[in-house]
């Protein structure tokens, strides 16, 4: 098995999109690690927030461990940073089994995925985030092995090769992705239960903040927590980072106690606005208002316009965009709406519509 096919999980929902660079963070140490693990919550009833998924998930769990039975293959989908690692670890303590994890870029041949799975033991979960990136071989192994619990292997070539099946133990796969459509339909399919992972409100927030607070062991009031929060997007893992920031801002320009106040100057100097727009969500937008008169614009030259990958506007950029009803998406391409003019202090002029004959 190569070595780099097991890979370490990341924080609340680990990708590789670019969401772990929209608030730039030192390098972890050691110590830094074991607090990011502690907080992460390792069971359902830690988990803040997401209360429809959580019932759902239990009754999943306790349905499986009455039973003494594998639990069914879950899929969870949705923007990044929401916690989906998170969940896939959670769901492994509940069921009290160990856990794999890899990733779909990771595993690049069918034998990658067959050394897995011929080590995988009863009820153990394989966790395979961004598994819309698996390879077209790659899932040929993974359809029967999830559906009849078997692996079909070649051995041998020419005249001389014959196929071998091994059977494998009942073990779960916890499926993460962030672009769901790029799902082929016959994998999705096997998936047994699927959900969709939102965004969190501001009193889950507060209440992620707050809980963290307590584990690195800092001294926030009630407002500081509020301005945190307010400028998370919703996201649990920015959330977290901001506030690993304004402790820093707090220990050296202040007495190190998180106030409101302090909590504002440290967000403003990192450029996260009132909403938790950054720089790159404001370039967007402004690119979309001042140089294309609001849109509609393709998502490729707003990419091009603002020297990022387009998968990082769509993936990163755009989620947050959408839900705040900042940006439009048309058949023709994104359009700024008149919200996004208000947030921006730009007069608002509504897009011309083609004219009809």
């Amino acid at each position: 098995m190569r070595r780099s096919l097991l890979l370490p999980a990341g924080g609340l929902g680990y990708n590789t999109t670019g969401m772990e660079n929209r608030v730039i963070s030192p390098r972890v140490q050691p110590d830094e690690r074991q607090l990011d693990q502690a907080l992460r919550p390792q069971r359902l009833d830690d988990l803040i927030g997401q209360d429809r998924l959580r019932e759902n998930l239990r009754i999943l769990i306790e349905a499986a461990r009455q039973r003494g039975d594998a639990l069914d293959h879950v899929l969870f989908y949705g923007p990044p940073g929401l916690g989906k690692t998170t969940l896939a670890h959670i769901v492994a303590n509940e069921m009290g089994v160990p856990i794999r994890v890899t990733a779909g870029p990771a595993i690049e041949r069918a034998g990658d995925l067959a050394a897995i799975l011929s080590n995988l033991r009863e009820k153990e979960v394989l966790f395979i985030d961004e598994v819309h990136r698996l390879g077209r071989a790659v899932e040929e192994i993974l359809y029967p092995a999830m559906e009849d619990f078997v692996l079909d292997l070649v051995v041998g070539k020419g005249p001389a090769a014959r196929s071998i099946r091994l059977h494998l133990p009942r073990f779960t796969v916890v499926g993460a992705t962030t672009r769901l459509a790029l799902l082929t339909a016959p994998l999705r399919a096997r998936f047994g239960a699927t959900f969709r992972v939102d965004f969190y409100d501001q009193a889950a927030l507060e209440a992620i903040v707050r809980r963290a607070a307590g584990v690195l062991g800092l001294e926030v009031d009630d407002e500081g927590v509020v301005e945190i929060a307010r400028r998370g997007r919703g996201t649990p893992r920015v959330a977290l980072r901001l506030l690993k920031r304004v402790r820093d801002y707090a220990q050296v320009r202040s007495d190190g106690r998180i106030t409101g106040p302090v909590a504002r100057e440290a967000l403003e100097l990192l450029e996260v606005d009132e909403l938790g727009l950054d720089d790159l969500d404001r370039r967007v937008l402004r690119t979309i208002i001042e140089k294309f008169g609001g849109g509609p614009v393709g998502l490729d030259t707003i990419a091009a316009a603002v020297s990022e990958e387009a998968d990082t506007v769509m993936d990163v950029v755009e989620p947050y965009l959408l839900q705040l009803g900042f940006l439009e998406r048309t058949p023709r391409g994104r359009v700024a709406t008149a919200r996004a003019y208000e947030h921006l202090r730009i007069p608002y002029t509504r897009p011309e519509q083609p004219t009809l004959f």
